[in-house]
């Protein structure tokens, strides 16, 4: 999702940029959400741990890690609501395959490199690796975790479990709301480019249709949501592939009837050299490229509806490496060796659009377009998806609505989907009618929600690696390098990030915005867990005077 916030606002802003495939929506990088299954071994609800008043709830702040329960229950005593229903594992391995490998693949790797690019010339290339890298470790840890103890809520019930109930309450809700957000975003994204093709249908309409559209694949099951993924993310694997062989032949000479005269590597020294605006221009470049990695984490949840997680998870953390080095990296060190870093059809056009017009590819622009349109149907269809399931683990853990936690007899999760799709035609809604007062407040205030849920999952897995090797050592079957000091390290590198973002005028709005929702979020959070324990207090009290007077 290519720096989805800051390039979003491009939505409303540049719309014949957008419909010729190099606008300004940030495309979320295809992603799923998980759940709870047959087999899938997920640890049970907060409710069945006994609720906010609970023994072993450790309170807030505190930092003592708490033990999660058997995997695979749901019910047992306690204060929260019981669970009502179950997910079930109906993605296959193929489908859990290519949701790995299209996650990471966001439409804003289409739309976004080219702003990047302009910024940090051929030194995008670091940029791109600083983040893959932070990425492959926040995966590593989150991996970690997973294969240990697949579970519905993923990083927001393991922060529950290590960091206390307020700290999985906060992070589940910051992380479903990032995605209800994105869902108008994509939705406004993907009825731009199909009102250019067809414009009698109103944009408003075409939105409409793609969220229904995609809501009804959701709420008919899991398989089906996840045969409409494993189309679109083979769509764009294959789109990326056929790019980066087909650049790297012209940019040697190879391709027959090619008109880009094949410069080799000499465009990325050649004009200006590899750093042309300085040093600190890498990490302008981190800044507008460190949101198109959202969502490849996601698989690990849905590895929770696969028949075997474990392996699910264990594959998807070890082929992450690849993923982030093929499909970024290759891909846009083609574009800068087909063409210099300033070429104005970078910019006008749209980067991997400049490039396939320099080889001659007839038609380019509209080609873009349909691949970019497969990436936006892609990220709505996994935003739903993650959207709905985040919501589902909050209900069975008694931190939403009881009726989010159940499901039909097919393991749908459908009041959970449709509460999440709800909210993002109200975002629709008001993209259309304030997108420049009430949307832009909705983008800004999700813009460092990633580097918020990267920061959580490193803090939780410095915690939960001590109590899986005090509980469950032989799970440990995916273990993060170098523990702790690359935990650590990967910590250092997102703080740094959020801070450098205050010194960006677009940056640091964003985070002032996020921080003052995550405040009021965990604000709530810490009410809650306190009037949990004074009520549970109250009811102990009760309960021994009752006792003492028989």
């Amino acid at each position: 999702m290519a720096s989805q916030h800051h390039l979003a606002k491009a939505d409303e802003n540049d719309e014949n940029s957008r419909a010729r495939g190099d606008g300004g929506h940030g495309g979320a990088a295809a992603g799923t959400g998980s759940g709870t299954g047959a087999g899938a071994g997920t640890a049970a609800p907060d409710a069945a741990r006994g609720g906010p008043g609970a023994p072993g709830n450790a309170p807030p702040g505190s930092g003592t890690p708490r033990s999660a329960p058997s995997p695979g229950g749901s019910g047992g005593s306690g204060g929260g609501p019981a669970a009502g229903g179950e997910l079930k594992a109906g993605l296959k391995n193929r489908h859990l395959s290519m949701i790995a490998i299209g996650g990471v693949i966001g439409a804003g790797l289409f739309v976004g490199s080219s702003a990047g690019i302009a910024a940090a010339g051929p030194a995008i290339l670091v940029s791109y690796a600083l983040v893959g890298t932070m990425v492959v470790l926040v995966m590593r840890m989150l991996g970690e975790m997973a294969a240990a103890r697949p579970a519905s809520g993923s990083f927001s019930e393991y922060a529950d479990q290590a960091l206390g109930r307020w700290a999985g309450f906060s992070i589940g809700w910051l992380y479903w709301f990032f995605w209800v957000v994105v869902l108008a975003v994509e939705a406004t994204a993907g009825a731009v480019i199909l009102n250019g093709w067809m414009p009698a249908v109103p944009q408003w309409a075409w939105a409409l249709a793609v969220m229904v559209v995609l809501t009804a694949t959701n709420l008919v099951s899991v398989g089906s949501y996840g045969e409409f993924e494993f189309w679109f993310a083979g769509i764009k694997v294959v789109a990326i592939g056929g790019f980066i062989v087909v650049g790297l032949l012209a940019v040697f000479g190879l391709l027959p009837g090619s008109d880009n005269p094949g410069a080799g590597f000499a465009h990325l020294t050649d004009t200006g050299g590899f750093l042309p605006n300085g040093w600190g221009s890498i990490l302008t470049g981190i800044l507008m490229v460190v949101f198109s990695f959202m969502g490849s984490e996601i698989v690990t949840l849905a590895a929770g509806e696969s028949q075997d997680p474990q392996r699910a998870v264990s594959k998807a953390t070890n082929s992450v490496i690849w993923r982030i080095g093929f499909f970024y990296l290759g891909s846009v060190l083609v574009v800068l060796t087909l063409l210099p870093w300033n070429d104005p059809s970078i910019t006008d056009e749209g980067s991997y659009v400049a490039a396939l017009n320099s080889i001659g590819i007839p038609h380019a622009g509209e080609v873009m377009n349909v691949i970019v349109l497969t990436a936006v149907l892609s990220c709505l269809n996994s935003g739903l998806y993650t959207a709905s399931r985040m919501a589902f683990s909050l209900g069975r853990r008694g931190d939403a609505p009881a009726s989010f936690a159940t499901t039909t007899t097919s393991g749908v999760p459908r009041p959970a989907i449709l509460g999440s799709v709800v909210f993002g035609f109200v975002a629709v809604f008001f993209n259309y009618l304030w997108p420049d007062t009430v949307f832009a407040f909705l983008l800004n205030s999700s813009g460092a929600v990633a580097l918020f849920v990267w920061l959580v999952i490193c803090c939780t897995q410095l915690r939960m690696r001590r109590v899986i090797e005090q509980e469950t050592p032989e799970k440990l079957v995916v273990r993060m390098w170098l523990f702790p000091y690359l935990t650590w390290a990967t910590i250092g590198m997102i703080v740094f990030v959020l801070v450098y973002m205050l010194f960006d005028d677009v940056g640091r709005e964003q985070v002032l915005l996020s921080l003052l929702v995550a405040a009021v979020v965990v604000a709530i959070a810490v009410v809650r867990e306190l009037r949990g324990r004074r009520t549970a207090g109250h009811a102990d009290s009760e309960s021994h005077d009752l006792s003492g007077k028989t």
